[in-house]
């Protein structure tokens, strides 16, 4: 699995600012930035930060990032986006004075959005996501050593192939979050095991 070059990927919505340091890719976000369409809220925002480079086919991506998550819906992760109405994004978002794994799949111009607390969670997180077939599979863990989890099987349409793919940050009521993304990793499938 390779690591890429920071600098060889592309901005959708650039944050307010950036650095690559030793430890990686340092941004802050702008202000009242996020990706949502319709559901529940019945609004569209689109302008969450995304860096990406372009990917088909099957594939798994990977980051690990640390983040200081104080504000309602602080969010930072992964993301697979065909346009503004296909797209997924996971991670950390924090709601209800925790840190949440949260999922969010939006097909057609619809977003659904699941998410459970990380007990006791602090530091780093490691992210997985793996394309297979019609299926988008997220996978997390909590320290380097621990076992990969599972965090949602979610359908995403198989006649999507041309996908931007990277990692994602927002912050819908504030600017100013600061995430750390230690690295992004991008491969064929590691695996198609569930359990």
């Amino acid at each position: 699995m390779s690591t890429t070059d920071w600098n060889a990927m592309t901005w959708l919505n650039p944050p307010a600012s950036t650095h690559v340091g030793p430890d990686g890719l340092h941004l802050v976000t702008g202000n009242e930035t996020d990706f949502w369409q319709k559901t529940y809220y019945g609004f569209h925002h689109d302008n969450g930060h995304f860096l990406h480079l372009p990917r088909t086919g099957e594939f798994t991506i990977e980051t690990r990032f640390t983040g200081r998550f104080e504000a309602l819906y602080d969010q930072a992760g992964l993301m697979v986006r065909h346009d503004e109405h296909h797209w997924l994004k996971c991670g950390i978002e924090f709601t209800d004075g925790l840190c949440h794994l949260s999922t969010v799949v939006t097909v057609d111009g619809r977003s659904d959005w699941s998410a459970f607390a990380l007990a006791d969670f602090s530091g780093a997180l490691e992210l997985r996501l793996s394309r297979l077939g019609d299926a988008m599979f997220v996978q997390y863990r909590v320290q380097p050593e621990g076992l990969w989890r599972m965090a949602r099987l979610a359908y995403f349409p198989p006649g999507l192939e041309s996908l931007e793919v990277g990692v994602m940050t927002c912050s819908p009521q504030r600017a100013g979050f600061e995430v750390v993304f230690h690295h992004f990793r991008v491969s064929d499938p590691v695996s198609r095991d569930i359990h």
